[in-house]
């Protein structure tokens, strides 16, 4: 590499004032730039580096030097150049080349008084000492290509021409990281070479972006290198003088010289430019290419969200200083590390921070680890991880191959930078010490202004390990807790207990070390006690259809797991149960009035002062949710609810966050963590409650939307200590399905119900999710009704769940007998046990039971059938498709014969044969079997293959019978159809389960008949070779204080206690033994699972309701596709139970207005339960296409108002209900309302109970409830499209409830964008009222070859109810075309000529307004005028005045302004005064009321690719206007006037105008430069044409006049809209924009108002100079 020192310099003559020189250094045209440093004899001694790679020097190789003031006025003042020839290193490379006061030349090559001293030197990677940590925390841009380390790669890079070519930059931006700041809105700001990119808005600290900008150049290599690329991260939610959060800077060059010219995924340290001293404000994940002609782009193959960032280089200005800080995590021990079944592991801990991993040591077999070891990381503040990663692995023998578990904790939960409590925080970046505990806050903020965060700290806690399979991966734009993508497993893994304190100043200690002792004051941490949890299943539905027979396991931690037989068994998990058909498309399992009920003991940590402060702020953040929920379902402004439900939201509010959290300084248990969150957490409800009283009536959703978000970020409890509770759905004993319940959600608390648990003792609806990688895309496995408590075993004492329902225990053993000779015996079974339990795989005679302590036997063994077990799972099904294959093979001599087995399914399982497949009861038959010809087989039905052993079946079926196939099969099927009969399928159901027989003996009541592994019959059949029987025997508890005594149930029946002790002995010697000897079997007699218990909550009184679902709309349905919706409808879902609506034609709003009505309900909880917590009520809209199949595009979930009197029943207003997509996404929304009314005696007889309309069919909407519909007429002026890019040939479809109309195609969009046609009309019945109101689609689809139509934009009127009108009404003006004719305006010209005549030297103004600067609280006061450019406008010299004689002084137009401001001169008196003054407005045009926006005769709608959010891309623009007015329902009746009449062709478009801008004055601008001021110039874009100089800059001021006049030639509608910029003029870094603004010049010309408002009433002859 090639070194250059520059060291220093000398200014002959000296100049005053002092400069700022800088020297620049070009060497193979590769550009480095010394610091700025002032006098006229400076001194650098600064280093500049070149990386030479394969191209060593040569003979004729230079260094150009350039001498510059950079604080000259004038653009980079030069002072001088020079020229070093490097030959001499050449000759001599280990010589260092000393130049002493080389001269330097000016521009005309000659020499002047001015030198420079420079040392310059060949130098390896050897010379160079060794990187230290400190320096790679704060790599800089200009000192990046010191280090080796940047360049590990030997790129070659090609020699430039100095010609200009083509270069492109691409910069991609992936994520943010540690953003400082409160409830932001980040948006990033990418300038390349002057040239502005923006993404998307995003929200959170941590946001993700993965957007990418490109920016061509055609310019000569130096110049191009020259070139600034800035990125900038802004809060779009503030104003912008305050809006950035951090920037980074560097030039193309830079760049271009990186290997590949590609800065690939790298970490930028964002810093403001103004404070400097405030440290890295945040970072940003980049990547940043500059190509020539012929380089080849970076390939990236990592995946866009990958979070293991092992480059953790960091790119930020070298003027910016390190905050570093030293994270000491003291790794105490570890417990239930559990890998595989009866093997102990060799536990690691693994630590990951930054990509820097450290580890402790190697415990050998112990489940059980203690490493007492401390491991210490150095970092910079704020740190570039979110999060810190645990990992332990199992390391046999040091070879680390397994993983155990992980644990990510975020860093955001265990620190805080301050900006949590808006405007408390300190200036500074780093957050201080922990401040010693204060006492109770007296008054509302007496420590806010104190408040500056705190430093990362944790424990001493425990963090739970979690391994296997994990959830769906779900990418969120925010999200206060550690991101999806790096969330752990779903198994139980064990918990590590340690301790994280931070330093700020080095102990100058090791980065691993042993604790000399064990830490004997983290013990108090440790101590356990026993918790209970129950739950209750009320129900399970919306489950698709599972083949076997299922059930549920609840487990916390490894108690529970059944898996798991290291621990002591207990009851966690319900009885096998089928899913049976629901009528509809679901399964549901039958418990109806038996529920299974699971007791899970367990050992945990005291943490219940924790858990109080997390269910108090919980309660506050589910109120505030509830809340804004129902206020954002009331979508009419005029809704006399909304202020009423706004001001509940405030006082409620107000309310929660006056409640104090728990003290923690008090609590002797509590962590330093936890006296900081406590203080935290109390300013901001401090904080919240003060701007609830304040809070005014404007902008509500956002508003509490911003307080939701504040909360949810300090919600998340990082020392849970308890694991979640898992509920896992079982098949075949694999776990298919979970649900993952909090632990706090469901603890009790002795202090109180708001300081328990939201769920805890009460019935909470839950949907499973499949395991990432399994099940179908966007289905649910089940619908989970629990009821869940957990807390102190000493607490539940009264435990009582629900208001009814007894609780029953049994335990469980099957009977078994076989059959042979038609004898029934025991002697006849093989290998299966005579007593064994459901699966018949375990042995469980009577005899072996034994009672556990505290419960005693309540009677003997009786036989109960499980008649659950025996359902049909087509029960509910009206008709069942039955089908058997018929298999053939080949003989010897080539003929078919029927194979060995001859019947068998689809999947070459034996079956019947079809001949004896019997009806069974209830169903008949109408057709008998039949071959099945309707898919690909020959002429009989048959189809051809090889079979393949060992099963003997073909992979691969054919239609064709070739000589070598060897098998063939044909399909039978038949349909069966139910009976009839006088009851449902649900009593059906119930009947079956209910059913008895009385009269059989003892001997032969109870058998079921079937083969283990498929159905068992409740009546023999001919091939039953297997039956058995189900016994009972009931348990009853003793009389137990102080604990409720289904948590004693635990251990085995089948064992005594002493036993099982004796064994739990065994196994640990055992273990020991094992370690010893390295085996891996499991010990004997613990290899089978335990028998245990079944716990029932049976209830006895049933109650029955009726579901009114009252379903009318769903709209802002946003699809890509011309025809939004092919045959939407609504199918409702109500536990076991579901209904369809109708089924509509195509519609983007489908509106069904149509009462669902479930009757008899069947619900055995408690009324009072029901009504606190109802079951959900789905709402699913699927779509059917033409060929009948159906999709589902969304859900919405919600409780339906419950009615236990129907005396006091208030039909529920519907409300708007988000429409999900899966569980995140919404994707529409449907205005509908439900209710539960429990039925009586004296309402049971009607039937329905209530009266509801029926009409077509169906019952439709009560008349209370049903909007007004008239006959109304929507009349659309479609005038044309504007700025859409690669369109073809487009044209608009106009949709509106089930009604469409659409244009004729724009055949030549490129040279006139209108539409041929002028206006539609659409005729339908409206609703009147506004809640009602029926939105209109316009859809963009442009016509491509091969008849192709694709939506390029969409738009939606939400509202017509501005466009009504009475075209009847006597006052009423209809739209008017508007006059462009040239004849028109001369004639208009011409009066104004005659009438008013007087001399002006200055042309007159047709109007002034200010204009509001997008993106800049300032405005910019200016006058746009736009005429025909056929219109000559008078010219010539002063002409004169009939009032010239009495007034001799010029009516001047600067005159005539400051009339009209009121800033005129005192002494100036005009007799004609009123002709000359202007009207000069405070607002835009379009802002005047009086104007209507300038678009009386057209309006602009915006058109969007996707539904549009906050910054969702504008892809185009809609010209038109609407029309709505009430249309005659009597044919015979007169018609209203068209509004837009058939105008004749639109002849004058494109129109070619004249513009004349005059930019007069701006006043208080944004400051841009460092003295709190900007240099402002005015830039001008008109189609292609831009206008304006930089040079002619106002300086040093905030208010600017300008008084400059710009003329510009356009053709409209081509060139509308005319962009107004300002710039602030900086002499070396790229001009800041100061803001913009945007006049469409169309909207002028169209409007009746025109260019004349604000105009005086005299009229120029001069033009303007």
């Amino acid at each position: 590499m090639l070194r250059l020192i520059m060291q220093s310099a000398k200014i002959s003559p000296p100049l005053s004032p002092p400069p700022r020189p800088c020297v620049s250094v070009y060497f193979r045209d590769v550009k480095r730039t010394t610091r700025e440093v002032e006098g006229n004899h400076p001194v650098w001694n600064e280093t500049l580096i070149w990386h030479l790679w394969n191209h060593p020097l040569q003979k004729d190789s230079f260094l150009q030097i350039t001498l510059r003031d950079m604080g000259s006025v004038k653009k980079e003042r030069f002072i001088g150049m020079a020229t070093v020839l490097l030959k001499p290193l050449v000759k001599k490379p280990r010589q260092i080349l000393f130049v002493n006061d080389l001269t330097l030349l000016n521009h005309s090559m000659m020499p002047t008084e001015c030198t420079v001293t420079l040392q310059a030197a060949l130098m390896t990677y050897k010379d160079i000492e060794k990187i230290g940590d400190e320096d790679l925390l704060a790599i800089t841009a200009q000192e990046v290509a010191k280090q080796k380390l940047m360049f590990p790669s030997a790129t070659v890079h090609k020699a430039l021409s100095p010609k200009p070519q083509h270069f492109q930059v691409r910069v991609q931006v992936f994520e943010a990281r540690q953003l400082m700041g409160n409830d932001i809105k980040p948006v990033v700001k990418v300038v390349i070479g002057g040239h502005q990119h923006h993404s998307r808005i995003k929200m959170g600290n941590n946001p993700f972006f993965n957007e990418i900008f490109f920016q061509n150049f055609y310019e000569a290599p130096m110049k191009f290198f020259d070139e600034i690329i800035l990125i900038q991260v802004m809060n779009s939610s503030v104003m912008r003088f305050n809006a950035e959060i951090g920037r980074f800077q560097t030039d193309i060059g830079f760049i271009y010289n990186c290997p590949g010219h590609t800065l690939l995924r790298k970490w930028l340290g964002l810093c403001q430019p103004n404070e400097r001293n405030s440290g890295v404000r945040g970072y940003l994940k980049v990547t940043i290419c500059a190509l020539g002609v012929g380089d080849q782009a970076p390939v990236d193959q990592k995946l866009i969200y990958r979070v293991d960032d092992t480059d953790t280089r960091i790119f930020k200005s070298s003027v910016v200083p390190i905050s570093i800080a030293y994270l000491q995590f003291f790794i105490y021990c570890a417990e239930d590390l559990h890998l595989k079944k009866h093997y102990s592991v060799s536990p690691m801990l693994e630590v990951e921070l930054i990509g820097e991993k450290l580890k402790t040591h190697v415990q050998t077999q112990t489940e059980s680890p203690i490493w007492n070891q401390i491991l210490t990381f150095r970092i910079q503040l704020p740190c570039l991880s979110s999060y810190i990663k645990f990992r332990v692995l199992d390391c046999p023998r040091n070879r680390c191959n397994d993983e155990i578990g992980t644990v990510s904790l975020s860093l955001n939960q265990i620190s805080s930078t301050g900006a949590e409590i808006e405007g408390k925080q300190a200036p500074c970046a780093l957050p201080p010490a922990p401040l010693p505990p204060e006492p109770a806050l007296s008054h509302p903020f007496p420590l806010a202004g104190m408040y500056s965060g705190f430093l990362p700290c944790f424990g001493p806690s425990f963090l739970t390990l979690r391994g296997g399979k994990k959830a769906p991966f779900r990418m969120k734009e925010e999200d206060p807790n550690i991101p999806n993508i790096v969330k752990d497993g779903l198994a139980y893994r064990g918990r590590v207990f340690l301790e994280l304190i931070t330093h700020i100043k080095s102990r100058q200690e090791a980065k691993m070390k042993d604790l000399s002792l064990d830490v004997i004051s983290v013990e108090k941490h440790q101590n356990r006690q026993k918790y209970g949890l129950c739950v209750i299943f009320l129900s399970c539905t919306m489950m698709p259809d599972f083949k076997d027979l299922i059930q549920f396991e609840v487990s916390i931690g490894h108690y529970g797991n059944k898996m798991d037989l290291s621990y002591k068994p207990l009851v966690s998990t319900t009885q096998y149960s089928p899913a049976i058909y629901d009528g509809n498309i679901y399964h549901y399992v039958p418990w109806y009035n038996t529920k299974p009920v699971v007791a899970v003991t367990s050992f945990w940590e005291d943490v219940g002062f924790r858990m109080n402060c997390l269910n108090l702020l919980q309660f506050t953040r589910d109120r505030l949710k509830a809340n804004l929920d129902t206020l954002k379902s009331m979508r009419n402004p005029r809704d006399p609810a909304l202020l009423p439900q706004w001001e509940k939201l405030l006082r409620e509010l107000v309310e929660d966050c006056k409640r104090p959290l728990p003290c923690m300084t008090s609590q002797p248990k509590a962590t330093d963590l936890d006296k900081n969150r406590w203080k935290l957490r109390r300013l901001l409800l401090q904080e919240l409650a003060q701007k609830a009283k304040q809070a005014p009536p404007r902008d509500m959703v956002a508003t509490a939307e911003g307080w939701l978000y504040r909360l949810n970020a300090v919600l998340p409890e990082p020392q849970m200590n308890l694991p979640d509770v898992m509920i896992w759905l079982m098949a075949r004993e694999q776990r298919a399905a979970y649900a993952q319940v909090p632990a706090h959600s469901i603890l009790f608390s002795p202090h109180g119900a708001r300081h328990s648990g939201r769920f805890c003792g009460k019935t909470q609806t839950l949907f499973l999710q499949y395991p990432e990688g399994e099940g179908e895309k966007d289905t649910l496995p089940a619908q989970l009704r629990v009821c869940m408590w957990l807390g102190n075993v000493t607490d539940s004492r009264d435990l009582e769940l629900l208001r009814q329902g007894e609780v029953v225990v049994y335990a469980e053993t099957y009977e078994n007998q076989a059959k042979f000779k038609d004898q029934w015996g025991q002697q006849f079974l093989q290998h299966r046990p005579n007593f064994s339990d459901v699966t018949g795989h375990k042995a469980l005679p009577k005899e072996d039971f034994r009672e556990p302590p505290g419960w005693h036997w309540a009677g003997p063994w009786t036989v109960e059938p499980q008649r659950r077990l025996l359902l049909d799972t087509d029960i509910n099904k009206s008709q069942v498709l039955e089908e058997v294959y018929e298999n053939q093979r080949r003989d010897a001599v080539g003929a078919w014969v029927p194979a060995a087995i001859p019947n068998t399914d689809v999947n070459g399982e034996p079956v019947e044969a079809r001949e004896i497949v019997k009806c069974p009861q209830g169903w008949h038959v109408k057709q008998t079997w039949a071959v099945e010809l309707n898919h690909a087989v020959d002429n009989e039905g048959w189809e051809y293959g090889v079979g393949i052993p060992p099963s003997g079946l073909p992979q691969v079926w054919n239609s064709v019978e070739k000589t070598y196939y060897s098998r063939r099969r044909r399909r039978w099927a038949r349909v069966r159809y139910r009976d009839h009969g006088q009851l449902s399928h649900e009593q059906e159901t119930l009947s079956f389960l209910q059913l008895h027989h009385p009269g059989l003996a003892e001997d032969e009541a109870g058998w079921e008949y079937g083969v283990f592994g498929s159905k068992f019959h409740l009546n023999p059949e001919p091939q039953s070779r297997f039956r058995r029987r189900c016994w009972h025997r009931r348990l009853a508890p003793n009389k137990v204080k102080g604990i409720a005594p289904i948590f004693l149930l635990e251990g085995s029946l089948s064992t005594d206690m002493k036993e099982q002790a004796r064994r739990a002995d065994m196994v640990s010697s055992t273990r020991r033994l094992d370690r010893i000897m390295s085996s891996r079997r499991a010990p004997p007699g613990i290899t089978q699972t335990p028998s245990l218990p079944f716990i029932y909550c049976v209830f006895n009184k049933p109650h029955y309701y009726q579901l009114f679902c009252y379903i009318y709309q769903a709209r802002n349905l946003m699809s890509s596709h011309v025809q939004t919706f092919q045959g939407p409808f609504i199918r409702l879902v109500f536990l076991n139970h579901s209904q369809c609506t109708q089924t509509l034609k195509s519609s983007t709003a489908p509106t069904w207005a149509q009462t669902l009505i479930f009757q008899h309900l069947l619900l055995y909880e408690n009324p009072q339960d029901t009504r606190e917590s109802p079951p959900c009520v789905v709402l699913e809209l699927w779509q059917r296409d033409p060929q009948g199949n159906e999709t589902l595009w969304g859900r919405s979930i919600w409780h339906p108002v419950v009615w236990l009197d129907a005396q006091d029943r208030i039909l529920p207003p519907m409300r708007w209900h988000p429409l999900v997509k899966g569980l995140e996404d919404e994707e529409g929304e449907i205005l509908a309302s439900c209710e539960l009314i429990l039925e009586t005696e004296s309402l049971r007889q009607q039937l329905p109970m209530l009266s509801v309309p029926w009409k077509n069919g169906i019952y439709i909407l009560p008349k209370s409830i049903q909007p007004t519909l008239r006959k109304m007429a929507i009349e659309m002026l479609v005038w044309g499209l504007r700025n859409m890019k690669q369109v073809r040939s487009p044209q608009l479809l106009v949709e509106c409830w089930e009604e469409s109309l659409q244009t004729e195609p724009i055949r030549d969009f490129q040279t006139n964008p209108n539409f041929a046609q002028s206006a539609l009309l659409l005729t339908l019945y409206m609703p009147t009222e506004e809640t009602f109101a029926l939105p209109l689609v316009l859809k963009v689809v442009d016509n491509q070859d091969f008849g192709q139509e694709t939506v390029v934009g969409q738009a939606n009127v939400h509202s017509l109810q501005p466009y009504f009108c009475d075209p009847w009404a006597e006052d009423y003006v209809p739209p008017r075309p508007p006059t462009l004719s040239v004849k028109k305006y001369q004639e208009l010209l011409g009066y104004l000529y005659e009438k008013f005549w007087f001399k002006s030297s200055k042309a007159e103004v047709m109007e002034a307004q200010p204009r509001g600067i997008r993106n800049n609280p300032g405005q910019l006061r200016g006058r746009v005028g736009a005429e025909e450019a056929t219109v000559p406008l008078p010219q010539g010299p002063k002409c004169p005045s009939p009032y010239q004689d009495e007034y001799d002084q010029e009516v001047d137009w600067w005159s005539k302004l400051f009339w009209a401001t009121g800033d005129a001169p005192q002494t100036l008196k005009y007799k004609y005064k009123d002709y000359h003054t202007l009207k000069v407005y405070d607002c835009e045009l379009e802002a005047v009321p009086a104007f209507q926006g300038l678009q009386d005769f057209c309006q602009t709608f915006k058109l969007y690719q996707e539904w549009p959010r906050l910054d969702s891309p504008v892809v185009g623009e809609f010209k038109g206007q609407f029309r709505v007015y009430p249309f005659p329902e009597n044919p015979e009746a007169p018609k209203p006037p068209r509004q837009f009449p058939l105008w004749p062709k639109k002849e004058d478009f494109p129109q070619q105008c004249l513009v004349r801008v005059y930019i007069v004055r701006a006043f208080h601008l944004q400051p841009q430069d460092f003295n709190g001021l900007c240099d402002p110039y005015v830039i001008l874009k008109l189609g292609q044409t831009m206008l304006g100089n930089r040079d002619k800059y106002q300086p040093n001021t905030l208010d600017p006049i300008f008084g400059v006049m710009f003329e510009l030639s356009c053709t409209i509608p081509l060139e509308k809209d005319l962009e107004i910029q300002l710039y602030d003029f900086d002499l070396f870094s790229p001009d800041d924009m100061i803001g913009t603004t945007v006049i469409d010049l169309e909207d002028r010309l169209l409007s009746g108002f025109g260019a004349r408002c604000g105009l005086s009433k005299s009229y120029c002859q001069t033009q303007a100079p």
